[in-house]
């Protein structure tokens, strides 16, 4: 899978691509990451990428010319001549899920714009396939944002993971149906008064089976009960920021 980023921070990038899975994913050939900066098409001898809103307003805007010249740049550069699938980083757009991780995590190359300021010009959306949104709140770039991404895509591609098992009946995969994950336990059987079920010490795996089913069910209908009618995706909601 390749990765490509859009963002004017790179560097904030480094630590987390050298750890854990998402590390031994890009030493095994399975993750390629690349970064351009909409820098490199700034404009002036400090080569700007912002400029104050039209209308008046506080604060900078990212220009439409920078990021998409440096989208474009990126896939001209392909090492796969594949263009990738844009993806905006922004408050706006529909709420990340893991159906989107898994779809993601499938494409050949994905493309991640990171914006920074109050935000990025209208019309870079029109150059862009797609808008996701970590959340109903702000962040000052779309960097943590990105990273989110990427270890939620990188951890679903087949071999990164040390079982791939694991990822089968966690929260909110497909062949949970998008439930959150039953209750887990391990040694000591009891702590301080606490037990462990008694049905998940009975060796009886169609009885742990129901009763994980159950307990699924439970969990994710008084603590995420959106989860058992989930909307349909459609348009994003406005914000004035992008992140």
């Amino acid at each position: 899978m390749r990765i490509d980023v859009v963002t004017l921070f790179p560097e904030i990038f480094e630590p987390f691509l050298d750890i854990s899975f998402v590390g031994k994913a890009r030493e095994r050939g399975k993750l390629n990451v690349r970064f351009r900066s909409p820098r490199e098409f700034g404009l002036g001898v400090h080569r700007s990428v912002d400029d104050t809103p039209y209308g008046g307003g506080s604060g900078m805007v990212l220009r439409v010319d920078c990021v998409v010249s440096c989208m474009e740049a990126m896939d001209a550069d392909a090492p796969d001549g594949v263009r990738a699938h844009r993806v905006l980083l922004t408050p706006q757009g529909r709420r990340f899920r893991q159906a989107d991780a898994h779809h993601l995590s499938g494409l050949p190359a994905v493309m991640l714009v990171c914006g920074r300021y109050e935000g990025f010009d209208e019309r870079v959306r029109s150059f862009v396939d797609d808008e996701i949104s970590l959340g109903d709140f702000v962040l000052s770039g779309g960097e943590v944002a990105a990273m989110a991404v990427i270890e939620a895509c990188v951890r679903l591609i087949p071999g990164v993971l040390g079982n791939d098992a694991s990822i089968s009946e966690e929260s909110h995969s497909p062949s949970n149906d998008g439930l959150l994950e039953y209750p887990q336990y391990t040694r000591p059987a009891e702590f301080r008064g606490l037990k462990v079920e008694p049905v998940l010490l009975s060796g009886d795996h169609a009885r742990i089976a129901a009763w994980r089913r159950q307990q699924s069910l439970l969990r994710t209908r008084a603590r995420r009960p959106e989860l058992l009618n989930p909307p349909v995706p459609g348009a994003s909601p406005g914000h004035d920021r992008d992140s």
